[in-house]
Formats: structure tokens, C-alpha cells, sequence
């Protein structure tokens, strides 16, 4: 992404409704589908300037890979963890070392996404699982994305043909930020009408706003940790590699999509 970017990321990332929302969204996800109980061995790809690091250390120790130099060093004084570099699918990291691996709307970044997964397959320990969001509806394509680089938008077929090809069962899948899309739809078409595609995404709005956004998006949680919508702005997965056997969540309900 632009540098520019990545600083704005840094600024909002602790209070925005998007990234607070979210980081409930995905809390509620490793709670109900960690591979295990007990302290987890946690590889975040793609940590950007680290918004999410405190909230994975909840469940155990956090390693973390970021290419971009800026938001690389960013996030490592703002965590404490030595973030790596490199890009997938070239990223040196131990084999058969880590019990959960997440990539948080990372894979669209990627050219070779199918090849990132194969590669990441391999640094799972037995039983370990991996969990991704990405950007949805290609029709949702704006400004937003292109100033964010993103390579594609998923579709529920697309996102598990990747997944698939990377050598990986489907645990878990569902749409998220769905109770706002009506809302976002509205918006993106208005802002292509007027010609200011994706200027107003990265702000935050005033504080009663926001935290009524907040409060809606991260309500989602209970929601979709069932896999219950069937459409919405991003979608989340929950993976095992092919071949270890089809899991349960950690409540014994079994396996579902």
C-alpha cells in the first residue's frame, strides 16, 4: 500500500469503527474455532502497523511479517514484537511451528494468492488452523481498493476455489459487515456519481456516530460465528489443511460452513 496509507492506519486504527468492530468479529472467530485450548502459537501475515497483535496475544505468543518497511519498524515499537519482512510466498518462517496462522484482508494484496497459501501450508503444526478476512462483491470495487492496492475483491466460490488450490479444507466460512451494507452500497455508488470514489472511507466520523458503528459492526459477532449471513462487505474463513481430518469448534458442534 501507499506510504500514506499506512500512516492513516496508524492514526485511526485504535478507535475507528471498522478496526474496533472488526477486532470483536475476530476475537469471537478464534474463540469458537482455535485448534486447541490453551496458549496458542499465532503467526499474524500482513500485520500492517500491528492493530491486531494485542488482541491475538489474548490466546498466546504472536509472531508477525510485514513487507513494508515503514509500517514494519511502526509496529514493532508499538507491540514489542520483532515484526519480520519479506512478501509470500518467499517468507523464511520454521515448518510445522504454528497452531494458527491469519492473514486480515491480506490475500487480496497478493498476486499469487493460491501460491501464499501453499506456502503457508507447511508452517502449520499438526491439528493448526488458518483464518482469513478479504474484501467481498467484486461490485463493491472502488477508489478505496485501488488506493489500498488490492488485486481482487473475493466471491464466496472464488474465496474457497483459492483455498482449495492452497491445499486447505473449509472449517468455516461466512459474510461480515453485513447489517451496515445497505448503508456502505449507497455510499460507494454516490461517491462514483460525484467522481470522489473511497475520500471519506478512512475518516472517522464524529464520535456518536462512531460509536454507534462500533456497537452495530461488532454485534455482528454473535452472528457470525455461526456462519449465519449470507452477504456483507468482507468475508471471514476458518481452514485445516486437506488430510488432517475435519474439525470441530472448540464447543463440540462439529463441522458447518
Amino acid at each position: 500500500m501507499e506510504r500514506h496509507v499506512y500512516d492513516r492506519m496508524a492514526e485511526i486504527d485504535r478507535d475507528h469503527w471498522w478496526f474496533v468492530g472488526r477486532r470483536k468479529i475476530l476475537t469471537a472467530l478464534i474463540e469458537r474455532w482455535r485448534p486447541r485450548k490453551g496458549p496458542l502459537r499465532i503467526l499474524e501475515i500482513g500485520c500492517g502497523t500491528g492493530s491486531n497483535i494485542a488482541m491475538l496475544q489474548q490466546f498466546g505468543t504472536v509472531d508477525a511479517v510485514e513487507p513494508d518497511d515503514h509500517a514494519r519498524a511502526f509496529a514493532t515499537k508499538r507491540t514489542g514484537v520483532a515484526v519480520k519482512g519479506g512478501y509470500l510466498p518467499n517468507v523464511l518462517l520454521e515448518d510445522g511451528h504454528y497452531d494458527l496462522i491469519v492473514l486480515l484482508d491480506v490475500l487480496e494484496h497478493i498476486p499469487d494468492d493460491k501460491g501464499a497459501l501453499l506456502a503457508l501450508k507447511s508452517k502449520l503444526a499438526p491439528g493448526g488452523r488458518l483464518m482469513l478476512t478479504v474484501p467481498a462483491m467484486p461490485s463493491l470495487w472502488s477508489g478505496h481498493d485501488v488506493a489500498h492496492h488490492h488485486q481482487r475483491r473475493y466471491t464466496a466460490g472464488t474465496l474457497e476455489a483459492v483455498v482449495r488450490a492452497g491445499g486447505f479444507h473449509t472449517l468455516r466460512r461466512t459474510a461480515f459487515n453485513t447489517l451496515l451494507l445497505p448503508a456502505i452500497v449507497g455510499v460507494r455508488w454516490l461517491n462514483r456519481i460525484l467522481g470522489r470514489e473511497g475520500g471519506d472511507e478512512d475518516r472517522i466520523p464524529p464520535k456518536p456516530v462512531n460509536t454507534l458503528l462500533t456497537w452495530l459492526f461488532g454485534s455482528e459477532r454473535h452472528v457470525v460465528v455461526r456462519g449465519l449471513f449470507p452477504a456483507g462487505v468482507s468475508i471471514a474463513l476458518v481452514a485445516e489443511p486437506i488430510g488432517s481430518g475435519i474439525g470441530t469448534d472448540q464447543g463440540g458442534r462439529g463441522p458447518t460452513r
